[in-house]
């Protein structure tokens, strides 16, 4: 292979989802690596399966595989950030959930923007709902499945600091065709410029879970990098089965502590000071893991924090 042949690294982080990490191994051999070199760096995240000890010795065509077993739960930001220690090496890094099912051509698009596109640093594949998976079941033809939008590129509403994915629970027919630049890529799966994280030395392990993948985009942004969505690309998604799904109690406390965490790094004073009474309001009278959450973002507790789960 030539020298001048590029590397990237696969950082797949798991936790107690061994069927669905199989599936995720299985997928990787229909993918188009020609002309690549590539490994996959699979962080076990604290699970208490013992089955993951067999992917210690895992042999893939064309893939060499890495795993690494976390004692704990780290997060999704520390986790990840284990695989980027480990691959300085790499000319880019390819981060998948282990619920993303990629077509044969997702890693090549997304390489070959990032190629041709030298101010581009992060990038997202246009992604869908995996059939079965999406909001409202109800709402689509059997024809629809499996073309229904999760995430189009995203938005941040600075007014209120929430994150919108454009194009969710819309039936793809074509609207979202354009490459464009994106305030945020989805940490479900985006590919990276390794130099990004020589930049800004890994996603921020404060948040623990949820947001860091926002916070990333921005920092990226800061630091000269652009930060495109590219619909030339795509998979899908089993929305939400590794945190829990939506509404669940992991929601409840990383959104609220965390959104609050964001605000009072990036957002307006006017702002901040909003986010802090609904921040305050949820303390007395939000569910139960929102009022924690709450508390737990006024006093600046961060990283796993209260979390017991």
């Amino acid at each position: 292979m030539a020298k001048n042949t590029k590397k990237v690294s696969i950082i797949v982080l798991s936790i107690n989802s061994y069927e669905m990490l199989k599936s995720f191994v299985d997928n990787l051999k229909e993918l188009d690596f020609n002309g690549l070199r590539v490994d996959l760096k699979i962080i076990n995240n604290g699970s208490s399966d013992k089955r993951y000890l067999n992917f210690k010795n895992l042999k893939l065509p064309k893939i060499a595989i890495h795993y690494f077993d976390n004692d704990k739960n780290l997060g999704f930001a520390a986790g990840n950030n284990i695989g980027i220690k480990k691959s300085q090496d790499s000319d880019y890094l390819f981060f998948v959930n282990d619920d993303v099912f990629l077509s044969k051509n997702t890693l090549k698009n997304l390489l070959n923007f990032l190629e041709e596109n030298k101010n581009c640093g992060l990038v997202s594949p246009k992604i869908y709902f995996a059939k079965g998976y999406e909001f409202h079941k109800d709402r689509y033809k059997k024809n629809d499945l499996g073309k229904v939008i999760w995430y189009a590129g995203g938005e941040i509403d600075w007014k209120n600091i929430h994150t919108d994915h454009l194009g969710v629970d819309v039936v793809d027919r074509g609207q979202f065709e354009k490459i464009q630049e994106t305030e945020l890529i989805s940490g479900a799966c985006f590919l990276a410029r390794n130099e990004v994280f020589k930049k800004l030395a890994g996603f921020e392990e404060k948040y623990f879970l949820y947001w860091e993948d926002a916070d990333l985009s921005i920092r990226a942004r800061m630091a000269g990098f652009g930060v495109y969505f590219n619909p030339k690309a795509h998979c899908w998604h089993k929305v939400s089965v590794s945190a829990g799904g939506s509404g669940s109690l992991s929601n409840d406390y990383f959104l609220i502590r965390n959104r609050y965490f964001f605000a009072m790094r990036y957002a307006s004073f006017r702002t901040k000071l909003a986010v802090f009474k609904d921040t305050l309001r949820l303390m007395f009278f939000g569910r139960p893991w929102q009022k924690i959450g709450a508390r737990d973002a006024l006093f600046g507790i961060m990283g796993r924090g209260s979390w017991l789960g």
